[in-house]
Parts: C-alpha cells; structure tokens; sequence
C-alpha cells in the first residue's frame, strides 16, 4: 500500500506479546477470534512468548493447533523484555495495519475493528487505546500512570491521555521505518512522531477490565525506568541528527562559566595585587573550563560518528510520504 492512501480492505495482524500468562492464553484468543468474526477483511493472530517460565509456550502451541488458520506462534529463546517481543511480533507481521495488546486480558479485542476502521477513514498512522474508566488500583497504578503521562506529554510535546494503553492501531508502513530496543514500547506514539506529522497520531477511548489470572509485571520501579527511558527519548527525539548541539550548548555554559570566574580571578590578581592561588573559585574555574572543554570534544566526535552512521547505512534525514504527480520526468525514457 502506497503511503498516504485510504486502502479499503486491509489486512490486519494482531501482535500480541505474553510471559507467564498461562491462565489468559486460551480464552484470550476466543475473545479476538469472537471480535474477528464479522470483519471482511484478512487476519491474522501472532502470539510471542516472551521466555515464559511456566506454560504459555504449551497454551501457545494448543491454540495453534485449534486456529491454524490464524494463529501464528513465537517463542523466545529467553525472556527479552516486552519491547524486544513486541517488536519480534512487528517484524513477523505481514498485514498492512498492524494491531498490539498485552496478553493479560485487560484489554478488549472488540475495540480493534472499530480502531482499525477509523484508522483508514481519517488517513491515521497510529491510534492509541484511551483506557479512560481504567481498572487497576489509584496508587500503584492509576495515579503513577497519569502522572508519567503529563510528564511525558510535557517533555515530548505529544500529549496523550494514556502513552500506557498496548492497545494501539499502526499503519505498518509506517510502523516499519522505526525499530524499538530497551523498553522503548511506552514512547511509541513519541517515535512515530519523529517520522510522520502528530496530526496524524489519534487516540481512542477504550475498555478495560481488571486482571483476573495472573500477576501485573508492573510496579512502582518502572517510574525510575521510564524518567531514563525519557531523557533518552528527550535526546533522540531533538537531537538525533544533530548532536553536537546538545553536548554544545552545555560545553558552552560550562565553559563560558570557567572562562568569566578564571577573568574575574586574573582581573584580581593582576589589578588588585590579590592571592588568587588558595581560592576555592580558582579549582572551580578551572574545573568548568575542562568540562566545557569536554562537552565541545564530545560534541564533535558524536557529529562525525551521526554522519558515518547515515551515510553507512543510506539513511536519509527525511521521510517521503508520498510524491506527486506519481509519473516520469519530462523526457526520461520509459525503457522501451
């Protein structure tokens, strides 16, 4: 499918990572296949194991054996992390529109075809699950989550109501141009914006159910994580192709600071007649000067390795969407 175009009749794969999950497998996928059934379009079901210690993989496998027509199993070789097997699942994916949820039932199947279908009526790249009556507990979860939302929505400039919702629709086109490492799968919307316009990012209120099997692999730390995950973001998002301005602007104020406290000590010494050599200012000037110096050499060494790194790999510091009129330049033979 040519970017930027409605396509009528998709084909849809849902991705839908797992670890120790074995109480939610089978009725998890009666629910999509129950939600599935009257759409007219081709799908498929990819479940990926992400290592599990108890047994999913054997769940996985008898599920396969019911619905061999649409369901697709992965199974990690370890426990990689829910990002690392989201992506497993993406790069699996074979539809045009590409659909995530997490596997512990708290997300609703029947919310896809509606998401998918505005998707492709309102050209969207991405729309993101809106879990607005969540059901999980106010501390531990609802009020960290709305908390990290703000914050996020706040340093990235993509304000959404919940960057937490799995449940997400994404045009695989465009899905495709990005790859998720670490635990990068909660700033999806924030990459994808760094490839296509935020105008084209949607959110869509969702239900939520409470987990019933099963134990929430979530928890007060992943706060420390996600504020780590964010400064990388933060990075990435304004100066990945550019970043001797970040390590530039903060060798210049380090620097500029040594340089005005070493001025003021030598303006001191030399036209007041004072000592200058037991001043604390001295080490502290000489310290920032150093440190400026730093930043700067660092500032030039990641421009030269940003600049390798594109031209190794033909990368383009821009996205095409779509070029028209679609046809051959004036004059250019058509190979006849």
């Amino acid at each position: 499918m040519a970017s930027g175009t409605r396509e009528e009749c998709p084909s849809v794969s849902l991705v839908v990572p797992l670890y120790n999950e074995e109480d939610n497998v089978a009725p998890l996928v009666e629910q999509v296949h129950a939600a599935m059934a009257n759409v007219d379009w081709p799908w498929d079901l990819i479940l990926v194991d992400d290592g599990s210690s108890d047994r999913t993989a054997l769940q996985l496998k008898q599920s396969l054996l019911r619905y061999p027509d649409t369901v697709r199993v992965i199974i990690l070789q370890r426990n990689f992390g829910q990002t690392a097997a989201m992506q497993a699942g993406i790069d699996a994916a074979t539809g045009t529109v590409i659909a995530t949820m997490d596997g512990d039932l708290q997300n609703h199947p029947q919310d896809i075809p509606r998401m998918v279908r505005r998707l492709l009526d309102e050209d969207l790249d991405l729309l993101v699950g809106w879990r607005w009556q969540r059901k999980d507990g106010l501390w531990l979860r609802k009020i960290p989550s709305r908390l990290a939302n703000l914050l996020v929505g706040r340093v990235t400039g993509i304000r959404l109501h919940d960057y937490g919702c799995s449940l997400k629709i994404f045009r695989t086109s465009v899905l495709r141009q990005i790859r998720l490492y670490g635990e990068m799968h909660r700033f999806i919307p924030t990459w994808m914006a760094t490839i296509t316009s935020p105008a084209r990012i949607g959110e869509e209120r969702v239900g939520h159910s409470p987990r019933v099997h099963g134990k929430s692999k979530y928890g007060l730390s992943r706060t420390f994580k996600v504020i780590l995950d964010l400064l990388v973001m933060y990075f990435f998002m304004r100066y990945r192709a550019k970043p001797g301005h970040f390590f530039g602007r903060i060798g210049l104020l380090f620097g500029t600071a040594g340089v005005l406290i070493l001025a003021w000590l030598t303006w001191v010494k030399l036209y007041l007649g004072e000592g200058i050599a037991d001043r604390p200012l001295l080490l502290l000037g000489v310290l920032l000067s150093l440190v400026g110096v730093q930043f700067l050499s660092t500032g030039i060494i990641t421009e030269m390795l940003a600049r390798i790194d594109y031209e190794a790999s033909g990368k383009k510091p821009y996205v095409v969407r779509t070029m028209l009129p679609d046809q051959k330049m004036k004059g250019q033979s058509d190979g006849r």
